[in-house]
C-alpha cells in the first residue's frame, strides 16, 4: 500500500488529486483540527472550516468523541490488483473523510440493511440503541456533519454500511 507521495507539487497526477472537492493527497493541503478535549485531526484546508465548525458545536453539545481518523494517504479504494491490494486513493487520502469512533462503529459487509446477516469487518460492533458513542441517523454527529456537507456511511447503498465514515459520497 503506498504511504506517501513525493514529488512536486505541481507533478501531481490526476489520481492524487480528488475531483470532486480539489484537495490532494499532499501533506501541505491538510489543516491541523485542535479542539480542546477532542481527538486531533487532519483534514484538507478545503473543507476545513465547515468540519472545524461542526466539531466546535459537537463539542459545545457535549457530545461523545472517543476517536476521529481524517486524513491518511493509502490505496485502500477501487479496482483490486493480483495480491489483492487496493489501486486508488481513497477519500482519507484527500483528507475529506472522517472516521468517528471506530472501537463502536464498525464496517459491515454483505449488509444491504443491517441485521443479524451483516458481517463485521472492522472497527466495533455498532450498538446503536446502547452504546452512546454508537452513531444513528438522528444522532447529533450524523446531523451536523451532514449539514456540513459530508454523506454517513451508515447511510450508502450497496453491500457495505460504514457506520464509523462521513465524507463527501458516505463511501
Amino acid at each position: 500500500m503506498q504511504e506517501r507521495v513525493v514529488r512536486a507539487y505541481d507533478e501531481l497526477l490526476p489520481e492524487e488529486r480528488d475531483a470532486e472537492t480539489g484537495c490532494t493527497v499532499c501533506e501541505e493541503d491538510q489543516v491541523r483540527i485542535d479542539i480542546s478535549g477532542l481527538p486531533v485531526f487532519h483534514v484538507c484546508k478545503l473543507v476545513a472550516q465547515q468540519i472545524r465548525g461542526a466539531f466546535l458545536e459537537l463539542k459545545r453539545k457535549g457530545v461523545p468523541i472517543k476517536s476521529v481518523v481524517a486524513y491518511r494517504v493509502g490505496r485502500s479504494r477501487g479496482l483490486v490488483d493480483e495480491n489483492g491490494n487496493r489501486q486508488g486513493f481513497s477519500n482519507h487520502s484527500f483528507g475529506v473523510a472522517l472516521d468517528i469512533n471506530a472501537e463502536h462503529n464498525g464496517l459491515y459487509t454483505q449488509c444491504t440493511t443491517f441485521g443479524p446477516h451483516c458481517i463485521l469487518s472492522r472497527g466495533g460492533i455498532w450498538q446503536p440503541g446502547s452504546d452512546p458513542y454508537s452513531l444513528r441517523k438522528d444522532s447529533e454527529i450524523v446531523r451536523l456533519l451532514k449539514a456540513s456537507g459530508l454523506k454517513w456511511g451508515g447511510e450508502i447503498a450497496g453491500q457495505q454500511k460504514d457506520f464509523m465514515h462521513f465524507s463527501p459520497s458516505g463511501y
